[in-house]
């Protein structure tokens, strides 16, 4: 039996869960300007996936890194909803992004 498909699924649906709260707070706390931590961390995690030859590893790494570019968009998108009122803005924070 091949398991190996539902593994990466399920990492997949937890990457995603993980990191929707993940940027919101990274918005709310740093502006959409903390979008090059992002970048980095998913070059970073796909170089990694490259190394290893375990398949579930590989891809679990794959699927993280290229959801930590995803979230480069989604801070982007995150401060639109900011703007409209869907989420709350942070009053401490100064500049506007």
């Amino acid at each position: 039996m091949n398991y190996i498909g539902i593994v990466i699924g399920a990492i997949s649906f937890l990457s995603i869960g993980v990191f929707h709260p993940i940027v919101i707070k990274a918005e709310y706390y740093f502006s959409k300007n903390i979008w090059p931590a992002f970048a980095l961390s998913g070059s970073i995690l796909l170089i990694l996936s490259l190394l290893f030859r375990n398949v579930i590893l590989g891809s679990c790494l794959a699927v993280i890194g290229m959801t930590c570019l995803w979230s480069i968009k989604e801070l982007f998108d995150q401060e639109k909803r900011v703007e409209k009122g869907w989420f709350p803005k942070n009053p401490k924070r100064r500049n506007k992004g």
